[in-house]
């Protein structure tokens, strides 16, 4: 390995990295969506209002939060190493669930 490269092994490209904290962003953004229009008529009534229900705005939503987070997180110079990647993906994924569970729960 040449002395200027600074990449380990289990690094993962600055891309891979930006969408994976793109995904963990969305998808606690996401329960907490769940929350909220379950809570607020007003925000319900509006998600409803612009694609005829509110799942599919709540998707379309998340996808262009996305892309949209992607495509900035990726500009970052230097990835992450694929265990940090990992712990964030597995940690937003059950902090999601537990969030949704937890406001249905209760």
């Amino acid at each position: 390995m040449a002395k200027d490269q600074t990449i380990a092994d289990d690094t993962v490209s600055a891309k891979v990295a930006g969408y994976g904290v793109s995904y963990a962003i969305t998808s606690i953004l996401s329960a907490l969506l769940v929350m909220l229009k379950e809570t607020n008529e007003s925000v319900m009534g509006a998600l409803v209002s612009i694609t005829g229900h509110h799942w599919i705005t709540q998707g379309l939503l998340n996808v262009v939060l996305f892309v949209v987070l992607g495509a900035l997180l990726s500009r970052r110079e230097k990835g992450m190493s694929g265990n940090a990647l990992i712990s964030t993906v597995v940690g937003a994924t059950v902090l999601s669930g537990l969030i949704v569970a937890g406001f249905f729960i209760l």
